[in-house]
């Protein structure tokens, strides 16, 4: 088949993209991929809570998807909407690069005998309603400043000193192969900091009445990478949340029984609380998930 994917022009779009592509050339289809500029591409001086509509980083590819333009879609799981626009459907979802978020931090702002090891009163640098909810419940004395733009920009904004610490996606440094030799970092316990549902994941979109790549999907699926997260982002669903939640669900097979924790805030200025479940099935504990949050918060 020839197969045009659509993606965000990031490097770490980019890489997941040629990831994709690499793998459908490997079964012997040709592939292109095309950039496609998103509203949160062109946004970069507002946080996320202060950007109108949903779908930043997804609506203009998934146009193209829906108009033809392109075949594939290649997303970040977790930026996707948990309900699908009409008429396009997730063929595939890859396998789970490590999960966790990771704290960088300026080695002049180290404390090694602190909580993280980051000195008092530190600045630290996150878009993001889950990870600064989770920040305020380890550390109350942080003050939290919006950081937007790609991995490597973020990272530059923390060398050149507008923050003391900024906490990334471990996939995305981990995909992108990037010398952090100059910074300490810490990899945050994902019981303790909860990742955001699918956050590792690359979701793959198509059209559904496309049945030949549907097929060729099916070559690329990962199924059990597919349980953990259709858990993670029912939750999601079912609050009506997206990214501007502050939630986090991790999913994680243990021997035979499923652990899953929980990150619930009511709002990114108030302090997650965590809360762990240990199931043989997932049939229903999203549901039950949602009922434990509402009695608590209620």
């Amino acid at each position: 088949m020839d197969i045009t994917i659509g993606s965000r022009g990031s490097d770490l779009a980019l890489w997941q993209a040629n990831f994709v592509k690499d793998a459908l050339e490997k079964l012997g289809h040709n592939v292109l991929i095309k950039i496609i500029v998103t509203k949160g591409d062109k946004i970069q001086n507002l946080s996320f809570d202060k950007i109108e509509g949903k779908g930043f980083f997804t609506k203009e590819i998934e146009d193209a998807l829906l108009n033809n333009e392109i075949d594939l879609a290649v997303h970040s799981h977790k930026d996707l909407e948990t309900s699908q626009p009409k008429g396009l459907m997730i063929g595939a979802v890859s396998y789970r690069e490590n999960p966790t978020d990771q704290l960088l931090i300026l080695k002049s702002a180290v404390q090694a005998d602190a909580v993280l090891e980051l000195k008092e009163n530190p600045i630290v640098g996150t878009s993001s309603a889950r990870r600064k909810s989770q920040m305020k419940r380890l550390r109350p004395d942080v003050e939290l400043k919006d950081l937007r733009g790609n991995v490597p920009t973020r990272i530059n904004k923390l060398r050149a000193g507008d923050y003391d610490a900024i906490i990334l996606a471990t996939a995305g440094i981990k995909r992108l192969e990037l010398d952090l030799s100059d910074l300490h970092c810490i990899e945050l316990d994902p019981h303790a900091f909860v990742p955001a549902p699918a956050q590792g994941v690359l979701g793959l979109q198509i059209r559904k009445n496309d049945a030949d790549l549907k097929t060729v999907m099916e070559q690329l699926n990962h199924p059990d990478v597919a349980a953990a997260i259709g858990v993670e982002r029912n939750v999601l669903r079912l609050l009506a949340g997206g990214c501007q939640l502050p939630l986090g669900v991790f999913a994680e097979q243990t021997n035979e029984n499923w652990n899953v924790h929980v990150s619930y805030a009511t709002s990114q200025d108030s302090t997650a609380a965590i809360t762990v479940y240990d199931t043989k099935t997932l049939d229903g504990l999203a549901e039950k998930i949602i009922d434990d949050l509402k009695r608590v918060n209620d």
